[in-house]
């Protein structure tokens, strides 16, 4: 069977964007590209775009290649380069070397910038997207990547590991490297595993409280409220009075049997409001509307003299166990 041939090499690459494992993998599989076609030993330099000159990195982009058919050039930082360095390379781009592969990585690059617009001129494929997934794309990719290291997570314990590390990608990746080595057992890595394993790093989110508001789940509340940084108790107040409103109209369609009408009623997407159903069947229609008028009194006390904190965990926790 014939194989696929893999697409010749451009002479300059651009791997742009917030996700370090997608550039780190870009990278990756590039130098092995390179590799299987001349030997790197002595036709690899590798550059950091915030030390630097721009005469430096052409220099090296137009050293011919020794005992090998080509050359690699890496440059981090790539925005972090200075406006005449930045000059050079646009000149060196505009006739690079055939004989040497440039590839620059950046966490940020406009599309409209002398740079990008230099490497996109060399073809479609040298701009590579490394844009940040979304969280819920990160937990899926999570589940992934753990096969990977030769273990499986289950979804809940990937969203809490997103909770714990935050969604750097190359620290994620090496909490899971780190899981998967202390697992035991065929079963997939579970919450209790990152509870235990994982310390936490990351500065919890307002929605992570509210979700736990949500699910009337007190133990989680008392984890989080320390860990939630500046986040105010204004702010929070806010959010949990827009989510007993939702939780209200859930509970209302719910009644109706047309719960699976909830997103397109509140106009979000699906997604946003998957537990919604659930967690409105933890209260009933009196609490919730309890729960209105006691936010409402919260809020002016909170806004009258009392303790703006203590005064909302007094609500918080009197709400979920009414």
């Amino acid at each position: 069977m014939a194989t696929q041939e893999q697409p010749k090499l451009l002479c300059a690459y651009l791997a742009v964007g917030e996700d370090a494992l997608k550039r780190r993998t870009v990278l990756e599989r590039l130098r092995k590209r390179v590799s299987q076609i001349g030997d790197l030993e002595f036709n690899h330099d590798e550059f950091d775009g915030e030390r630097a000159t721009g005469s430096d990195i052409a220099v090296a982009c137009n050293t011919l290649p020794f005992a090998s058919d080509l050359r690699l050039v890496e440059v981090v930082h790539a925005e972090k380069l200075g406006k005449q360095d930045v000059d050079v390379l646009c000149a060196y781009l505009s006739a690079p070397c055939a004989s040497t592969v440039l590839v620059l990585s950046a966490d940020k690059l406009a599309k409209n910038s002398r740079l990008y617009k230099a490497v996109a001129a060399i073809g479609k494929s040298a701009i590579i997207d490394c844009a940040p997934m979304k969280r819920y794309e990160l937990v899926r990719a999570l589940r992934s990547m753990a096969i990977g290291h030769g273990a499986t997570i289950t979804e809940s314990a990937a969203e809490k590991l997103v909770s714990y590390v935050g969604e750097d990608t190359i620290k994620l990746d090496a909490e899971l490297r780190k899981l998967a080595l202390g697992h035991c057992g065929t079963g997939p890595i579970t919450d209790a595993e990152i509870e235990s394993l994982v310390a936490r790093t990351n500065e919890a989110k307002p929605w992570e409280l509210v979700d736990a508001f949500s699910a009337r789940d007190a133990k989680a509340c008392l984890r989080l409220l320390p860990l939630l940084g500046s986040t105010s108790s204004y702010a929070l107040i806010g959010m949990c009075t827009t989510r007993l409103r939702e939780l209200s109209c859930a509970k209302s369609l719910d009644s109706r049997g047309e719960g699976h009408a909830l997103a397109e009623t509140l106009k979000v997407p699906s997604w946003r409001v998957k537990n919604h159903i659930a967690w409105s069947r933890k209260f009933t229609a009196q609490e919730l509307q309890g729960a209105f008028s006691t936010a409402r009194d919260c809020e002016r006390a909170m806004k009258s003299g009392s303790d703006p904190d203590a005064t909302f965990r007094t609500w918080l926790f009197e709400t979920i166990g009414a």
